[in-house]
């Protein structure tokens, strides 16, 4: 199958080639479809799976085809943060480029100049709004958001909007729209909670469901019981010496992240990290420096895990366990991205090993556990510490800043 098949407006076919995309994914194939028929969806895929396409090709296709110029604002897309908000309007950009569709995404942080903006795209009408709730949040509040033309409504990753926090957000946003849309929820779990915002949002919504959240099958997993004092002597042990151009390491909190950063550039390893504390600009430096193998090493909390699409990460390192197999899944999937194949490897100290063996039988797979350096000594022993750990969960903050198309 092509994105041929579909008959999208040639102005959207003309930015799928330029792109280089050239077979529609399996998400694609069921939801491009529905969309532009015009139902209502909720759709469960895992990520890297090429659900933003899946929404943007079709609604897209539908203001071309009904040519509605009413200068008003006719898709508003959510996502939980910044960097997948920066990654949809990127996608936006890259499709639209030969359509004349307009785009702005809406996060906040920015100057005076940049809220106002977005003040005048919300007013006199981007077609596509892309935005974090706390900042939509901060507009809607001032009374003067316009969303009288809204067609089309997009929650991306919902199950991670409602795990950070932001269901009476979601709540307080969707009071402002029309009743008269489109709605689409795209997300990669499906707990009770999706759930019932959908029965609430949705109306005669069709359903897609791809595969229970699991890692891809080309993500070779490994895992290492390792005491917190051995885990900076592992990772110089795991790179040095092989070709690793681009490694992610994950880390549970902020405050670790600063730290694991400042020990590897210690070890006179090429590392950067990024975190809520970093400006935006700082953060969009550091992403591209990165991006472009300016920098090997990338330390991250899991508020990025959703928002990096990069495909070339050979590596991603779990410097800790995850909050909860989701988690572990999003890391993960960072690598092995665009049909490459990637290694994962994971960190589980004496503390966490009743929490891995959770997520391994959440995501039905047995993790190889590989055996330490013999210069590390020896690690904790599974079969002595088998209680299990707390699961309190991160939220990763939510601070956002603004970001703008062209």
């Amino acid at each position: 199958m092509t994105f041929e098949s579909f008959n999208l407006h040639p102005g959207i076919n003309e930015g799928i080639e330029a792109v280089g995309f050239k077979e529609p994914s399996p998400i694609q194939q069921l939801a491009i479809p529905v969309v532009m028929e015009g139902a209502d969806l909720i759709a469960c895929a895992q990520t890297g799976t090429g659900k933003t396409a899946a929404y943007l090709l079709p609604v897209m296709h539908r203001m071309l085809q009904e040519n509605n110029q009413t200068h008003k604002v006719q898709a508003l897309i959510i996502a939980p943060t910044r960097e997948l908000a920066v990654q949809i309007d990127q996608q936006l950009e890259g499709f639209g480029y030969f359509s004349g569709l307009s785009s702005i995404a809406i996060y906040g942080g920015g100057t005076g100049a940049d809220f106002e903006a977005e003040k005048k795209a919300l007013i006199s009408g981007a077609e596509f709004v892309v935005a974090t709730p706390g900042r939509l949040i901060s507009h809607l509040n001032l009374g003067y958001v316009d969303f009288s033309g809204l067609k089309f409504l997009i929650l991306d990753e919902a199950d991670r909007m409602l795990d950070m926090g932001f269901l009476p957000d979601i709540q307080k946003i969707i009071r402002t729209l029309p009743e008269n849309r489109q709605t689409l929820m795209f997300s990669a779990t499906m707990p009770p909670e999706i759930r019932k915002l959908a029965a609430t949002i949705l109306r005669n919504h069709r359903e897609i469901n791809i595969a229970i959240s699991k890692p891809a099958a080309n993500i070779l997993q490994g895992a290492y019981f390792v005491y917190d004092n051995q885990k900076i002597a592992l990772i110089e042990n795991l790179i040095t010496g092989r070709d690793l151009p681009l490694i992610l390491i994950f880390s549970s909190t902020k405050a670790a992240v600063k730290e694991l950063e400042l020990a590897l550039k210690k070890r006179k390893l090429n590392v950067k990290a990024i975190h809520s504390d970093l400006e935006q600009d700082q953060r969009k430096v550091v992403l591209n420096q990165f991006r472009n193998r300016e920098i090997q090493i990338l330390v991250a909390t899991d508020i990025v895990s959703r928002g990096i699409d990069i495909d070339d990460i050979s590596l991603v390192i779990n410097y800790n366990v995850p909050s909860d197999a989701e988690d572990y899944v999003h890391r993960v999937g960072r690598t092995a991205r665009a049909e490459k194949s990637g290694l994962a490897i994971t960190f589980i100290n004496e503390q966490e090993i009743g929490k891995f063996s959770r997520i391994e039988k959440l995501i039905e797979t047995s993790v190889m556990k590989l055996p330490l350096p013999t210069e590390l000594g020896e690690g904790p022993d599974p079969k002595r510490h088998r209680k299990p750990a707390g699961n309190k969960r991160h939220p990763g903050g939510k601070t956002r800043k603004f970001h703008r198309k062209g």
